[in-house]
């Protein structure tokens, strides 16, 4: 039996690997972006779970598969990398949430007022939604 060179065998670190051992599954999204925030700031994994208090190992999870976040891990985070929120999440900041204009402004004012006040405005507005609708 003739011996194998361990070199035939496995894939070795060379030097020309960036960023030492390759990811055995594709990243998220969320996990490439992370990643690439990290390089373009200069930080290692190392430094930056330091400044999140937490492991290295943990924080390199992070950047290779799907991790739920606390708010707060979130803010450190992108302070820690000199981002803003939606830098990390820019699917979420290019979302609409709600009525814009006019409306928007009015429904804040209708929101500070009492459930039963609001619910008879909101029927009203249910049944003019349902009348357009209608319409259509």
């Amino acid at each position: 039996m003739q011996a194998k060179s361990i070199n035939s065998v496995f894939m070795i670190y060379d030097g020309g690997m960036k960023a030492g051992r390759p990811t055995k599954s594709n990243r998220s999204d969320f996990a490439r972006r992370l990643r690439d925030l990290r390089l373009a700031a200069g930080l290692s994994q190392t430094q930056v779970a330091e400044q999140l208090g937490i492991s290295q190992p943990s924080y390199a999870d992070w950047e290779r598969r799907n991790v739920a976040l606390r708010p707060e891990q979130i803010e450190a985070l992108s302070k820690t990398l000199g981002v803003t929120i939606a830098d990390l999440f820019p699917e979420l900041a290019s979302r609409r949430t709600g009525p814009i204009g006019k409306a928007r402004e009015r429904f804040k004012v209708i929101s500070g007022m009492p459930r039963s006040q609001q619910r008879k405005i909101l029927d009203v507005v249910d049944a003019l939604l349902a009348q357009a609708k209608g319409a259509q």
